[in-house]
C-alpha cells in the first residue's frame, strides 16, 4: 500500500479521507426522536447510531484510514486497545490481508476479545488498564517491526473519526449542540475539527475517568483516574497530544457523568428505542438523561451513540 502524506486534520482533509474510505465503512443512520421520549424537555433529539458501524463502533473509520494511508510493513500492524479499537484494527487488517497483533488489558470484555479473535488477529492480554496494554504493544512493535496503529493519538485516526462529523452534518445540517463521549479523544478531536465552532460540541466523560477535564484544567494532557463502568472504552489515563489543541479551540465544555447515570442512559436507550449500547456508547446521552445539561425549548440536539459491543441483552432467554 502506498503511503500518503497526512497533515493536521481539517475539513478538506476529512472530506478527502471520507471519499477514500467510503466503500469500506457504513454510513450509519440517524434516529430522530424528541427529548420527551426520554422524559426530557420539548426539543428535537437526533441519535447518530455509530454502534451500527462495522465492528460495533466508530473505531472502524480510523482503523481503515490508517491501513489505507500508511505503508504497512511485512510484519503487519500492532495496536493497544481497551477493546473497540482492537476489534476495528483486526477487522481492517483482515480486510486488507495483513497480520495483526492486538494487546488488551484485563478489563477488556469477553465480547470484544471474541470479536478480535474472530477477525483472525493475535490477541494478547497485558495488565489491568489500557496504559499497560499500550506499553506492551510498544515492546512488540520494537521487536517485530510491525506498524503501530494508535487508538487516538495518530493523524490518520483523527481524520477517520472526523468523518463521523461530516456524515452527521450531511444528515442533520442544522444541529445546535452535539454530545460526544471522550476517552483518549480521537473521536471528539476529529468531530470538533470538522465542525469547528459552527455548533456547540460538548464532551462527556465518566467521573471515574475525567481525562479531558483534567487536561483542560492543567493546560496540557495529564494523567487522570482510569476507572469506572466504561473503563474498557473511556479510560486511557490521558487524552492524546494531537487532539488536545483541537479540544482547547473547538470543544465548548466538558460534562462529567457518574456510573449510575451511564447505566440509566443504557436502560433508557433500550426501553425507549430498543438500542443496546455499551456503557461508553451511552455515556454521551447520560449528559441529558441525568439532567446535568438541560437544552432550551427547540434546541436541536445531537448525541453520538458510539458503541454497542455488549452482551447485556441475553437472547438465550
Amino acid at each position: 500500500m502506498k503511503a500518503t502524506q497526512i497533515s493536521f486534520p481539517d475539513q478538506n482533509r476529512i472530506s478527502a479521507t471520507y471519499s477514500r474510505i467510503r466503500e469500506y465503512i457504513r454510513r450509519t443512520p440517524v434516529l430522530e426522536m424528541q427529548g420527551a421520549d426520554f422524559a426530557l424537555g420539548p426539543f428535537p433529539l437526533f441519535l447518530k447510531l455509530e454502534l451500527l458501524q462495522h465492528t460495533g463502533s466508530f473505531k472502524a473509520r480510523g482503523a481503515v484510514t490508517n491501513l489505507m494511508c500508511r505503508q504497512v510493513p511485512p510484519a503487519g500492524v500492532v495496536a493497544a486497545s481497551g477493546g473497540n479499537h482492537g476489534v476495528a484494527v483486526a477487522f481492517a487488517a483482515k480486510k486488507f490481508n495483513v497480520p495483526a497483533r492486538i494487546f488488551v488489558p484485563s478489563v477488556c470484555p469477553a465480547a470484544k476479545r471474541q470479536l478480535i479473535q474472530g477477525y483472525g488477529a493475535d490477541l494478547a492480554i497485558a495488565g489491568d488498564r489500557y496504559a499497560d496494554a499500550l506499553e506492551a504493544s510498544k515492546l512488540w512493535q520494537e521487536e517485530s517491526g510491525a506498524m503501530p496503529i494508535h487508538a487516538f493519538d495518530q493523524h490518520e485516526t483523527l481524520l477517520g473519526q472526523g468523518t463521523v462529523g461530516l456524515e452527521f452534518e450531511e444528515q442533520v445540517p442544522d444541529l445546535d449542540t452535539l454530545f460526544v463521549a471522550v476517552g483518549g479523544g480521537g473521536l471528539i478531536g476529529g468531530i470538533a475539527a470538522w465542525y469547528q465552532k459552527r455548533i456547540a460540541v460538548i464532551a462527556v466523560e465518566p467521573q471515574a475517568a475525567p481525562t479531558l477535564a483534567r487536561a483542560l484544567e492543567a493546560g496540557r494532557p495529564v494523567d487522570a483516574d482510569a476507572g469506572g463502568i466504561a473503563a474498557d472504552s473511556l479510560a486511557p489515563r490521558r487524552v492524546g497530544e494531537l487532539m488536545f489543541p483541537i479540544a482547547q479551540k473547538y470543544v465548548r465544555k466538558v460534562v462529567l457523568v457518574s456510573d449510575d447515570e451511564i447505566r440509566n442512559a443504557q436502560d433508557l436507550l433500550w426501553k425507549s428505542a430498543r438500542i443496546a449500547a455499551e456503557p461508553g456508547g451511552a455515556a454521551a446521552l447520560a449528559a441529558l438523561t441525568s439532567g446535568i445539561y438541560r437544552p432550551r425549548n427547540g434546541e436541536r440536539v445531537g448525541v453520538l451513540i458510539c458503541g454497542g459491543n455488549t452482551t447485556a441483552v441475553d437472547f438465550s432467554r
